[in-house]
C-alpha cells in the first residue's frame, strides 16, 4: 500500500498577473511532489487562488467588474501556470468555490463551539496591501514598509476575534516538541521568539456594510469573514473537510502520523506557523507536519514593490523566450532554496549558456553522437568501473538528503559536479582515439541515464527527452549538439 503524501502551496493573491515569486514556490512544492512521486507515495499537490479581502474587492471595483467575474478571470492565469511551468499539481482550489465557504462555515462553529470565538469593539491601524493589523512599531514614518505607497487604514467597528493569546503554551510545547516543524531552523526560532513574546487576539470578521466581499459568517449576517481566517482553511476544505472525514484523516493524516507540508515565503510565517497552527488545535484538527519558508526574489538589488513599479517578469513571458525547464532551473539553482535572492536576466543567460548548453545539453550530445557511432547502447549492467559507481551512489544518497531538507540548490550542484566529471572525462579518456571506446562510452551513458533520474523532479521535460534519446541511441545526434538547450547569443 502507498503511502500518502500532501503538500500545498499558499494560495496568492488575484490582485495582479502571476510572477516569478509565485512561482519559484509553486516550483519548488512540485519538486517535492515529483519526488515523493517518484519515491512510490501517493501524491496530494494542492494549489489554488485566495480569492476574498478588501485589496481583491478594491481592485475589482477599480477595473468596474463585479468581483467574482474578476476573480474568475485572475484564477484563470493562475491556472495556466500548470501548463507553462509544467506543474504535477492534482488539485487547485479557488476561496469562492461553495464547497470551501461551506468548510470556512463548519471549521468558525467548531471553533465557536470551544469558546475561541467573541465579538467586542476595537480600533487598528490596518494594511490593506498585506491584510493585516500593522503595529506602531511595524510602520515606518507611518506607512507599512511593504506597501509605502498605500495609506493605512483605521479599522474602528465592532468584530469577531479569535482567541490567539489562549494557545501561547500550546504552540511553544508544539515547537518544543517538533523541533524541525519550520524549516529553515532560523525561521522555527523566528516563530518561537514571537509566540513567547506574547500573542494579541486578532479579528476574524468585518462589517458586511462596510467590505461585503467574503464568507459569509454564521449565525450572524451583518459580517463576512477576515480574509485569512477563511484562505488558510483551504488546506483541508481541498480534502473534502468535513464532509469526508476518511480522505480527510487519510491524506491530512492524524496528530501521531501528519502527513501535510505547506510551502510558504517568508513573509507568511506568522500566519501559516502560529495562526494556522492554533485554528487547527481550536477546531480540534491535526496541525501540519512540516511548514518550508522560501525566501524573496528582489529585481538586480532591488525589493520587489507593485506599490513603486518595481515588479518582477512574468513568469510565462519568460518560459515562451526560454523554455520550460530553463526557467525552472534558474528558479531552483539560481536562488537560494530559503533565503532572499536577485533576478537577473543576465545572470540567467548566464547559467542558461554554462550549465544547460555548455553543461548537460553538450554531454548528452556528445555522448550519444559517440554512442551511435560506434553502435554502442545503453547497458547499466555491464558498468564495472569502481570510481564511477562510487561517485553516482556518494551523488544520489547526498542528494536524498539534500531533497529532503528543501535544499534544491545544493541538490542540483551535485548533480552538476556529476556532470562536470563526465565532461572532464570524455576529454581525458578521448573515446575517439581509443582503441577500445566501449568501456568509456558505456560507464558515459551510464552517468548519463542516472542524471535523467536524478533531474527529473527539476526538469521533467528535460529528462524524458534524454531518456527518450536513450531508447533509441542508434538514432543520429550528429549535428544536433545543442537539441536539448540551444545556446543563447548575445
Amino acid at each position: 500500500m502507498k503511502n500518502k503524501f500532501y503538500i500545498t502551496t499558499t494560495l496568492p493573491y488575484v490582485n495582479a498577473e502571476p510572477h516569478v515569486g509565485f512561482a519559484l514556490e509553486i516550483i519548488q512544492a512540485d519538486v517535492i511532489a515529483r519526488y515523493r512521486a517518484i519515491q512510490g507515495d501517493e501524491v496530494f499537490f494542492n494549489t489554488g487562488t485566495d480569492e476574498h479581502g478588501l485589496k481583491i474587492y478594491q481592485k475589482a471595483l477599480e477595473e468596474g467588474k463585479e468581483p467574482q467575474k474578476y476573480c474568475d478571470e485572475y484564477a484563470a492565469k493562475f491556472d495556466l501556470l500548470k501548463t507553462k511551468l509544467n506543474l504535477s499539481y492534482n488539485n487547485f482550489i479557488r476561496t469562492t468555490d461553495k464547497h470551501h465557504i461551506e468548510a470556512c462555515q463548519e471549521f468558525w462553529k467548531r471553533c465557536e463551539k470551544n469558546g475561541d470565538i467573541y465579538k467586542k469593539n476595537y480600533k487598528a491601524k490596518y494594511c490593506v496591501g498585506c491584510e493585516l493589523e500593522k503595529t506602531d512599531s511595524e510602520l515606518v514614518d507611518g506607512k507599512c514598509p511593504i506597501h509605502p505607497n498605500r495609506e493605512i487604514e483605521i479599522i474602528e467597528e465592532e468584530n469577531y476575534f479569535f482567541k490567539f493569546s489562549k494557545y501561547q503554551q500550546p504552540l511553544l510545547d508544539f515547537y518544543d516538541k517538533n523541533k524541525d516543524f519550520v524549516i529553515p531552523a532560523h525561521r522555527q526560532k523566528e516563530i518561537y521568539n514571537f509566540v513567547k513574546n506574547g500573542l494579541q487576539d486578532f479579528s476574524i470578521s468585518r462589517l458586511k456594510t462596510k467590505m461585503p466581499w467574503g464568507v459569509p459568517v454564521p449565525g450572524d449576517s451583518e459580517h463576512i469573514m477576515y480574509v485569512w481566517f477563511d484562505a488558510l482553511i483551504n488546506y483541508i476544505s481541498c480534502l473534502g473537510w468535513p464532509q469526508n472525514e476518511k480522505k480527510f484523516k487519510e491524506i491530512w493524516g492524524t496528530d501521531k502520523k501528519p502527513n501535510a507540508i505547506q510551502v510558504a515565503g517568508k513573509d507568511n510565517l506568522r500566519q501559516q506557523t502560529a495562526m494556522w497552527q492554533a485554528m487547527l488545535l481550536s477546531a480540534k484538527l491535526p496541525t501540519s507536519k512540516q511548514v518550508f519558508i522560501h525566501g524573496f526574489i528582489n529585481l538586480e538589488g532591488q525589493k520587489i514593490s507593485k506599490s513603486l513599479g518595481i515588479t518582477l517578469p512574468n513568469p510565462i513571458e519568460l518560459v515562451d523566450k526560454y523554455g520550460i525547464d530553463a526557467v525552472r532551473y534558474y528558479l531552483l539553482r539560481g536562488i537560494p532554496s530559503s533565503e532572499d535572492g536577485d533576478f537577473s536576466i543576465e545572470r540567467f543567460e548566464e547559467l542558461y549558456n554554462a550549465d544547460l548548453a555548455n553543461g548537460l545539453g553538450n554531454l548528452v550530445a556528445r555522448v550519444l553522437a559517440l554512442a551511435t557511432k560506434l553502435k554502442i547502447k545503453s547497458q547499466k549492467s555491464k558498468v564495472n568501473n569502481k570510481e564511477v559507481l562510487n561517485l553516482i551512489e556518494k551523488t544520489k544518497k547526498n542528494y536524498a538528503k539534500l531533497i529532503e531538507e528543501f535544499e534544491f540548490n545544493q541538490a542540483l550542484e551535485l548533480v552538476w559536479k556529476l556532470i562536470s566529471f563526465c565532461n572532464i572525462y570524455i576529454d581525458k579518456e578521448k573515446p575517439w582515439d581509443n582503441p577500445e571506446p566501449k568501456p568509456i562510452i558505456t560507464n558515459l551513458l551510464y552517468c548519463i541515464s542516472e542524471i535523467a533520474d536524478l533531474i527529473a523532479p527539476f526538469l521533467p521535460e528535460t529528462s524524458e527527452k534524454i531518456k527518450e534519446q536513450l531508447k533509441e541511441s542508434q538514432t543520429s545526434w550528429a549535428g544536433k549538439s545543442e537539441i536539448l538547450f540551444p545556446r543563447l547569443i548575445n
